[in-house]
């Protein structure tokens, strides 16, 4: 994913320099940390959510910076705290402030180099990427890391239901629930499940859908996964696992 040309670059250290000369000769009337501030805000070199200043070869790459701390902790279930551990995190992967489905697939990988993550990896990009625009910013991912970590139960399985729900159209069908089972298996490999048959996918479909296809239609709505899911003693408890992971 490409951020800015070289073009680009030197136009946002002629900003920068252009911010300090206006800083001189406003200096008498305005303190020094105000001019600070403004040239900050002028150059985007200043990360309110690291609270550093990034320096030229970051400039370089930045291309994107993430909504206001205040925010953001609003929006989410996370304190300023652990959105500045999160944010740092992500930049760490992402320099740019954002990351493509390439990108997303290679990190995941590195979770489960046992098997293929990338088919599994593609669905959760796209469960990301609220936007559709084709890349996750910062805002996208903790987001969905606050419901997942965070949110109420009912909050997890709609995002669960969106995530299988491929074509986003309402509705679970046979053939996307095939396509997630898959793509789990291939995920964990046949390291993790050596004796596994090639059927399994199937007969995992199969008893979804058993379970969940309340009027025998072809098709799960949101209604029956929700209704069936709050009954199942299982479900409800993993819905509990991550909750304190942060």
């Amino acid at each position: 994913m490409s951020c800015g040309s070289d073009a680009h670059t030197v136009q946002i250290r002629q900003v920068q320099r252009g911010g300090l000369v206006r800083t001189e000769t406003n200096m008498k009337s305005r303190s020094q940390d105000q001019s600070l501030s403004d040239s900050r805000e002028l150059d985007r070199s200043y990360d309110p959510l690291t609270g550093s200043i990034a320096d030229d070869a970051e400039l370089s790459t930045v291309c994107y910076r993430p909504e206001g701390l205040d925010r953001l902790v609003q929006q989410t279930n996370f304190t300023k705290k652990e959105l500045k551990v999160l944010y740092r995190g992500f930049k760490n992967e992402c320099p740019s402030g954002a990351v493509n489905e390439e990108t997303f697939k290679s990190i995941y990988s590195q979770f489960f180099p046992q098997g293929d993550s990338s088919m599994y990896a593609h669905f959760l990009f796209e469960a990301f990427d609220t936007n559709n625009n084709g890349s996750v910013s910062f805002e996208d991912f903790v987001m969905s890391m606050s419901i997942i970590l965070r949110g109420s139960v009912t909050d997890k399985l709609n995002w669960a239901f969106n995530l299988y729900d491929l074509n986003k159209d309402g509705c679970i069908t046979r053939e996307e629930m095939t396509d997630i089972m898959h793509s789990i298996y291939d995920m964990m490999g046949k390291y993790t499940y050596p004796n596994m048959k090639d059927s399994a996918p199937k007969e995992h479909v199969d008893n979804f859908f058993q379970k969940m296809d309340k009027n025998n239609d072809g098709v799960v709505t949101i209604e029956e996964f929700l209704e069936t899911c709050q009954k199942d003693e299982n479900i409800m408890q993993s819905m509990h696992m991550f909750d304190n992971v942060i």
